[in-house]
């Protein structure tokens, strides 16, 4: 078997991007992003995209690859990565999985299991249901029937509300019952999570959001309106863009935009660290102000090299 491959994550606003670029240098490694939505072109300052400048001399993966609207899944990226993780070791590098998205991350080092063609109609009956009898009671009834898969949502996650009710509705299973097949041991994989204190990490995100708006996130979203965009598309029906569009569209001033991107990055941070505890094989490192702990990172990257 061979040694393991280094999976960099944890809660968004930890600092993983700034880590995992100084690491790469330290150790010679590509990076194989594991952000669902870094992947397309037109994202760039809403998703905390890596400029050119930072990825200059370290190639990514699954950076800038895609137009929007283009459908990318969870599956495919775990497939696609591994195959570009064995290219890399071929080529006498070392791969980086780098990134939050946590089911890109869970398909990754704990598969999923193919989950049955569903009838049409049931989505169907559910859009209805949605525009008629609002999102909260979509989500207090997949609390109901899939409270784990529930618990990583919040009520404006409404197409996966809808994918986790269309799901339990056809097959008589919770998805989160489909998230929970055991990966094969071709790959293996050493997952480290970054961590912060709360009040440390809520901190960094409002900072963050107040960064993105001063470089320009609304100048980045009047240009996808212009371009006439589908504001549907599952990329932008998420945080720091949801936000921006709605403003843009005068359905809220821009204090209440600043407030809910704020207020649902903190909630979706929460959401991921819930979401890593599911993992006892994990190592939690914890980061303060003082270090860019890059020098702690290597040492776990070269004892999983070591142990294989």
């Amino acid at each position: 078997m061979k040694d393991p491959i280094l999976v960099l994550t944890g809660p968004t606003a930890t600092g993983k991007t700034a880590i995992s670029l100084a690491l790469a240098k330290k150790v010679g490694a590509e990076i194989i992003s594991a952000d669902s939505r870094q992947i397309y072109h037109e994202l760039n300052i809403g998703t905390a995209k890596p400029t050119l400048s930072e990825r200059l001399g370290i190639p990514h993966h699954f950076i800038d690859e895609l137009p929007l609207g283009t459908p990318f899944s969870a599956g495919r990226f775990a497939e696609e990565a591994k195959k570009r993780a064995a290219v890399i070791r071929s080529n006498g590098r070392r791969p980086l999985i780098v990134g939050g998205s946590t089911l890109y991350i869970h398909a990754l080092i704990s598969g999923l299991a193919p989950i049955p063609a569903i009838d049409p109609s049931i989505r169907a009956a559910l859009n209805t249901r949605l525009l008629h009898e609002g999102a909260t009671v979509l989500f207090d009834e997949l609390c109901m029937v899939d409270p784990a898969y529930a618990d990583t949502l919040d009520v404006t996650k409404t197409q996966r509300i809808i994918r986790g009710l269309e799901v339990f509705q056809a097959t008589a299973h919770p998805l989160s019952s489909f998230h929970r097949r055991t990966a094969s041991a071709e790959t293996t994989f050493d997952l480290v999570v970054l961590h912060r204190p709360r009040e440390i990490l809520y901190h960094r995100i409002n900072e963050r959001v107040d960064q993105m708006l001063a470089a320009g996130l609304l100048d980045e979203v009047r240009q996808l309106l212009a371009n006439r965009v589908d504001t549907d598309t599952n990329a932008l029906r998420t945080i720091g863009y949801q936000e921006p569009i709605a403003y843009l569209k005068q359905e809220i001033t821009y204090n209440e935009m600043v407030r809910l991107i704020k207020r649902n990055t903190r909630r979706y941070a929460k959401r991921q660290l819930t979401w890593f505890r599911r993992y006892p094989q994990a190592r939690w490192l914890d980061l303060d102000e003082t270090s860019d702990q890059t020098t702690g990172i290597a040492d776990i990257l070269n004892r999983t090299m070591e142990s294989g």
